[in-house]
């Protein structure tokens, strides 16, 4: 027998997640847990020794492999919480140690869609303003959302580089995206070096700002920064280097103790490269202009190039790239900057940053960008009963 469970498939940003009300998942799968897990890998279709999660609703790569779990929230501060889980393909693992960015811009519209917003807060037209509870990281996130006629807009003439028709703009602020260390760079430095044995040594800018992420120059690994996903993504030699700089990165940001316990973290911390701004042509076939961003950005998510940008990623570049002496900001031309514009794979992004520098440590305050989010498809995801 299978177990039907209400949910909703959403697009947000440039991924794709299962959305679930907390109270809809079966009781034993409403705590986190073995039973939740496994029922979550069943619905995506993962483990999945092919790499297609043919037989769930993932669709085999780290942008779709996610769900998202909301319910309100009672602190008399927010809104909803937001709990996201990054389902790895090939194995039995969900990663619950961070935040999903993209999908963070459909949190908001799933909520009014599904009666968790106060009716007195939507306007009947205008903006309604959701505030946001992100229990990964224990974070403020504040999503303001269209409404016109009291309902939800999601069509509209917003493109996002990476999605391929327009839709609503919804406009997102990451508040004091510092994980909880409270500790924007682990080091205290801007820029260190980092050892990596049998491989060599890197100028890296390592950052707890919206995903903990390690940056890179370019160069020093051979890249030049306008690499698309068949350029990384089918060079196991290259992969093998970027796994094993991020795994003793992870070592020196903290976040564990020895690098083989990155195999069962991949979704944090992220690894990303920059160089300086030049012309290429985006995996759209559109040519992304050298005077139109500051700088190249690209990034891995869970063992493979991401094919636009991750959210969360962007809210570490956004806030790197906005202080002084970061290899982020170096690269964007190493002055005093609010926001920056990169290139990606698919195209390009601007991101507002801004912090400032209290008593020698620095403190980010609110991170900004734009997404916009759909839905795709509500009604029930039929499970195995035997699965969890």
């Amino acid at each position: 027998m299978q177990t039907p469970i209400p949910a909703t498939y959403m697009r947000g940003g440039t991924s794709k997640g299962t959305f679930f009300n907390l109270a809809d998942l079966p009781e034993p799968c409403q705590v986190a847990g073995q039973a939740r897990d496994l029922i979550l890998l069943r619905v995506v279709g993962s483990p999945d020794p092919y790499g297609k999660q043919i037989d769930g609703l993932g669709n085999g790569s780290s942008s779709t492999s996610k769900v998202v779990i909301i319910s309100p929230c009672t602190d008399g501060t927010h809104d909803v919480n937001y709990l996201f889980g990054q389902v790895a393909i090939d194995k039995a693992m969900i990663d619950w140690s961070g935040n999903c960015g993209n999908l963070t811009g459909a949190v908001g519209s799933f909520a009014i869609f599904n009666g968790l917003i106060d009716k007195a807060k939507i306007p009947e037209n205008g903006i309604c303003t959701v505030k946001i509870y992100q229990e990964n990281i224990f974070k403020t996130i504040i999503a303001y959302v269209p409404i016109k006629d009291g309902a939800v807009v999601e069509t509209g003439d917003f493109e996002l580089d990476g999605v391929t028709f327009p839709a609503s703009e919804i406009k997102i602020e990451f508040i004091d995206p510092v994980d909880d260390t409270g500790e924007m760079f682990p080091t205290g430095n801007l820029k260190d070096t980092l050892t990596v044995p049998d491989v060599g040594e890197f100028e890296v800018t390592m950052i707890n700002a919206g995903i903990p992420t390690i940056f890179l120059y370019a160069h020093e690994l051979g890249l030049s920064g306008t690499e698309r996903q068949a350029d990384i993504n089918t060079n196991g030699e290259i992969l093998a280097k970027l796994e094993k700089i991020r795994a003793y990165g992870a070592v020196k940001m903290g976040l564990i103790d020895d690098a083989k316990e990155a195999v069962s973290r991949q979704h944090t911390p992220k690894i990303a490269w920059v160089a300086p701004p030049t012309d290429y042509v985006a995996s759209s076939g559109k040519t992304v202009k050298d005077d139109d961003i500051d700088l190249l950005v690209r990034a891995m998510s869970m063992g493979q190039l991401h094919h636009a940008m991750m959210g969360t990623a962007s809210v570490a570049i956004g806030t790197a790239g906005t202080i002084v002496g970061t290899i982020v900001n170096d690269v964007a031309g190493g002055k005093a900057l609010n926001e920056v514009t990169f290139g990606h794979p698919s195209g390009m992004l601007t991101v507002g940053g801004q912090s400032e520098c209290v008593n020698g440590k620095w403190v980010a305050r609110k991170v900004s960008m734009s997404r916009s989010a759909r839905r795709l498809m509500t009604g029930q995801v039929w499970v195995p009963a035997d699965s969890f």
